[in-house]
């Protein structure tokens, strides 16, 4: 048994069509930050779309590294969800397919640097029959009218990785 790891980039997402997040490039001292910065007052999302390679069985984890513009407390809710077509068996239409349910998490900011880097986990348990090379729509969202995101300014979404088992 192996463990699949898929990173997914800055340049794998798109932002939404309408509160879509916004894609940010800050020079740093010393090299640019490319991230996706999501909205502390409205629900903002990103999607990747991928092949589902050599995936066995049981939940997908989303790995999300993430750091905060401007706060240095609080919490933050990043929610994901899947929506996964078998090509020539199903039969669903490309364009309306839904997603599954949500899965989400909460990540408190550690404190005291605002701009620390932090790392979270999702584990995508509502998998939408996802089936090895399966096509896959991964949705990123992070919602602040939920109670437990406590966080002032932007959350920036750095790099995003999928880690799943292969048989």
């Amino acid at each position: 048994m192996a463990t699949v790891k898929m990173p997914l980039g800055v340049n794998a997402f798109v932002p939404a069509v309408t509160n879509g997040a916004q894609r940010k490039a800050v020079e740093g001292t010393n090299f640019p930050v490319l991230s996706w910065a999501f909205d502390a007052s409205t629900a903002e999302t990103i999607y990747a779309q991928f092949l589902l390679l050599n995936y066995g069985s049981g939940n997908i984890t989303l790995k999300l590294h993430w750091y905060a513009d401007t706060a240095s407390s609080g919490a933050v809710v990043f929610e994901s969800a899947l929506a996964a077509i078998t090509p020539d068996t199903d039969t669903q239409d490309v364009e309306t397919k839904a997603f599954a349910t949500a899965n989400t998490v909460t990540d408190t900011h550690l404190g005291t640097t605002g701009q620390r880097l932090h790392q979270t986990s999702i584990a995508i348990s509502n998998l939408d029959s996802a089936a090895a090379d399966d096509e896959v729509w991964l949705r990123v969202k992070r919602l602040p009218a939920d109670a437990a995101d406590t966080m002032a300014g932007d959350a920036l979404l750095v790099d995003a990785w999928l880690e799943y088992s292969d048989t």
